[in-house]
């Protein structure tokens, strides 16, 4: 995969606290397992409905670029059968793991991220946008406490090797500069 078959994703990536009303944990939502294969921007992904129990698996690769001068998020996405997603899953590394929920803001999308496992306490929103006008002109709700975007900390290639203890570590530097 080349960066020049890579999908551009517009958004702003914010710390959150949690889910912003009316989402509770229950609300409906993805299980994300991204299995991240060592030493390269690749994952193996797999996608869970709860609800219909269906399985979605990919390979993705996952890059920060700029855009216009704007930090943005490149992906590329191989969607793969069972014998495909065999044989990637034999190459995973570690893994995050991550329930996602979505809601409408403001005529933008938001992804929230709540994380299990290692990372659990952190939570995340990411709002897309359309054009680099609605980015530039984005003004985030109160729940978004602390704007991450394109700090490569914040991407699952780096997350992937930290516990939580590491990311609060990360935000209270955030937070003394």
């Amino acid at each position: 995969m080349s960066a020049k078959t890579a999908e551009t994703h517009l958004s702003r990536l914010y710390l959150s606290e949690g889910l912003p009303e009316p989402l509770t944990p229950a609300s409906s939502h993805l299980q994300i397992f991204d299995g991240y294969i060592p030493n390269t921007r690749l994952r193996v992904r797999s996608v869970r409905d709860p609800y219909s129990k269906a399985w979605t698996r990919s390979l993705q690769q996952v890059f920060l670029s700029a855009e216009a001068g704007h930090p943005a998020v490149k992906l590329s996405e191989l969607h793969l059968n069972e014998a495909e997603y065999e044989a990637f899953a034999g190459l995973e590394g570690r893994e995050i793991r991550k329930n996602r929920y979505f809601q409408e803001f403001d005529n933008s999308r938001v992804l929230y991220d709540i994380y299990l496992g290692d990372l659990q306490g952190l939570s995340t929103a990411s709002f897309e946008f359309a054009t680099m006008e609605d980015f530039d002109a984005f003004v985030p709700p109160p729940y978004a406490k602390i704007e991450v975007t394109g700090n490569p900390f914040f991407l699952g290639t780096n997350l992937v090797e930290k516990v939580f203890a590491e990311v609060q570590e990360e935000i209270r530097e955030l937070i003394d500069a």
